[in-house]
């Protein structure tokens, strides 16, 4: 489905991403990890094509996406801030998005009852409270039926019960083969959601594998105590 091959990026003088070689699967739920700096955001967008690589190769289901923005249209995408005009209802929001994507079937109604939205509907959304936009921001990256949905901290600020109808959501949309990256810093979703996860530390890989796995490695009885080894074995 993913495939980066050799993939380095430097901002000025800071080399973000190392040499970075990975092949994600198609289907399933992948976990990208790391501190903060470590090249996360970095490789996401770079797969988005928000960020051009200096050098190396993006191949998605087979087709390099340098000079390709059509590929875009078969990826749905949830930042880690919803930066959402802020004189816009949510209804004019979800409208406008449909328009941008006129080709695309949609979802939007189902998944507007499923997070309660339906009081929201005609609020502007520089008025909404950051979990309210928080679930704008999510119909938005599930809406549209692509083959490939990328969340970026998508926990970020929601109730208990919204978490759990995200969850829910995430675990329908692998079981239709989709492939779904998640950036999280809360390990107890990821432990609950995903299938493998990827590793980052200072651009490089370091671990790409199944959570049993990483724990077999390391030593350890639960999952944070693994990646607190990876990140004390290289700091110390």
């Amino acid at each position: 489905m993913i495939s980066l091959k050799n993939l380095h990026k430097k901002f000025g003088k800071n080399h973000v991403l190392k040499g970075v070689d990975l092949e994600i699967e198609r289907g399933g739920i992948f976990a990208i990890l790391g501190p903060n700096g470590s090249g996360k955001t970095t490789l996401i967008k770079s797969i988005l094509g928000m960020v051009i690589p200096n050098s190396g190769t993006i191949e998605i289901e087979g087709k390099k996406v340098k000079k390709d923005w059509k590929y875009r249209s078969k990826i749905d995408y949830l930042p880690q801030i919803a930066n959402f005009p802020a004189n816009l209802t949510v209804k004019e929001l979800i409208r406008m998005i449909k328009d941008l994507r006129s080709n695309k079937s949609v979802d939007d109604e189902r998944l507007i009852e499923l997070f309660k939205l339906e009081p929201f509907l005609t609020k502007k959304l520089g008025n909404l409270s950051g979990g309210t936009k928080q679930k704008v921001n999510i119909v938005l990256a599930f809406m549209f039926d692509s083959p490939l949905i990328i969340l970026d901290e998508p926990t970020s600020g929601l109730d208990p019960i919204s978490l759990i109808r995200l969850k829910e959501l995430i675990t329908a949309e692998k079981e239709k083969g989709k492939t779904i990256l998640i950036t999280s810093h809360i390990m107890s979703f990821v432990e609950e959601v995903t299938n493998d996860i990827v590793f980052l530390l200072e651009g490089k890989i370091y671990f790409k594998g199944s959570i049993l796995e990483l724990k077999s490695k390391t030593g350890q009885p639960d999952f944070e105590h693994a990646i607190a080894s990876i990140l004390s074995n290289n700091y110390d």
